[in-house]
């Protein structure tokens, strides 16, 4: 029987430890494609998953909530063999195997057919980040946002999500102010196109304040907390906020003011349960007006699984910047 290679997370008296461990085919999930995984990439997510064991349903497992690669066997029509593929999100690298491993096997209903424009590198590249930094701007494009309304802030803007939405934004054709806690990355942060870079203290709420001097067209936010709270505060009117993330916390305080006052938008971004027909729709637009110009180093480096761990514990102290990819 064919062995592979997967990072295993295990737990045994309340001890975790996640190792590179051989895997056969036996030891995958049920699901109707079976994969050869090409490259895999580092989240936040996953780094939940595999250093504070959260989202876990059961051990031991595989985590990685993003992975681009080739169909080995499908036992649905839909997708053949050899045809090259993405699976991002749903229960990936949670509640399912994932992308951390050199096989997977899912459910059909997660595959995504790799878009024109993309290779599964530059998909792998992008993942979850890249999808959810798309989805951000679809959302905002569909609540009005055009180059010209004024300056997008991007707030995190080195992480994941952040780097991406900057560069995006950038090609767009629109000013992005990028706020970040690392001001000695404002150079790589102009070179994605940042015009303005900015201190993250400078878009943190300290007082509650419901409403300040309008300041931004839109806003892409991975952040959440008090960040979030200063960003609703500084919307011009009919301006609006995309929501993805919560490292800066959960408890958001606001008032309904700059909502029935200003007119502006805080919209959900769930790049987890998305309906396919969106995700698709934004997965396309990744492989033609919304590729990031540098899907290169300035934005990425490569890690092989061994390296996986490291790189988790880097990512929660915020030691990591843009994205990190993992060959497999």
């Amino acid at each position: 029987m064919e062995e592979f290679r997967a990072l295993v997370l295990d737990k045994q008296n309340e001890e975790s430890r996640l190792e590179v461990r051989n895997l056969t085919t036996d030891d995958l999930p049920e699901g109707g494609v079976t994969i050869q995984v090409a490259y895999s990439s580092i989240n936040y997510k996953d780094a939940m998953v595999g250093v504070q064991n959260q989202m876990v349903k059961s051990y031991p497992h595989v985590p990685g909530i993003d992975l681009a690669g080739t169909v080995v066997d499908s036992a649905d029509e839909r997708f053949t063999s050899g045809e090259e593929v993405i699976v991002t999100s749903y229960a990936l690298g949670t509640g399912h195997f994932g992308g951390f491993s050199e096989r997977a096997r899912v459910p059909a209903e997660w595959v995504v057919p790799l878009p024109d424009g993309l290779s599964l590198k530059e998909a792998m590249t992008l993942g979850t980040a890249g999808l959810t930094a798309g989805l951000s701007i679809q959302r905002l494009e569909d609540n009005g946002l055009e180059p010209g309304n004024g300056s997008v802030l991007v707030a995190g803007a080195t992480g994941g999500v952040g780097s991406l939405a900057v560069d995006m934004l950038a090609k767009k054709g629109h000013d992005v102010t990028a706020s970040t806690g690392s001001l000695d990355e404002a150079e790589y942060l102009r070179r994605l196109g940042a015009k303005e870079v900015v201190d993250r203290d400078d878009v943190t709420d300290t007082d509650s304040t419901p409403t300040r001097k309008k300041k931004w067209a839109a806003a892409v936010d991975p952040v959440g907390g008090a960040t979030l709270q200063y960003i609703l505060s500084t919307l011009k009117n009919n301006g609006s906020v995309a929501t993805s993330g919560l490292v800066g916390g959960v408890e958001v305080s606001t008032t309904v003011l700059p909502f029935i006052g200003r007119g502006i938008n805080w919209l959900g971004i769930d790049s987890v349960e998305c309906l396919m027909e969106l995700r698709e729709k934004v997965w396309k637009r990744l492989g033609e007006d919304l590729k990031p110009t540098f899907l290169n180093e300035d934005i990425v480096r490569e890690v092989d699984l061994e390296e996986v761990p490291q790189v988790l514990e880097e990512i929660l102290e915020g030691n990591v910047r843009g994205r990190t990819l993992v060959r497999l």
